[in-house]
């Protein structure tokens, strides 16, 4: 995963916990915007999320950050 996308995530994360608690959650398309003007990107967080981790739908913000922090 590119660091460009790392970075995000947690921004997107940080700002989504801040605004709405740790109980917060999220899905993989929360680090995009409503049109697909990153394509690369959008497949690497897909792939990340549903491929790699099998992770369901929404997750708490809180742990995508700490897998993320953690390189995962």
């Amino acid at each position: 995963m590119q660091n460009q996308l790392r970075e995000k995530i947690i921004q997107i994360c940080n700002e989504k916990i801040a605004k709405k608690g740790s109980n917060v959650g999220l899905s993989f398309y929360a680090f995009f915007a409503n049109k697909n003007d990153n394509p690369e990107l959008l497949m690497q967080a897909a792939e990340w999320w549903i491929k790699t981790h099998q992770l369901d739908h929404f997750e708490k913000a809180t742990k995508i950050k700490q897998m993320i922090e953690e390189g995962k």
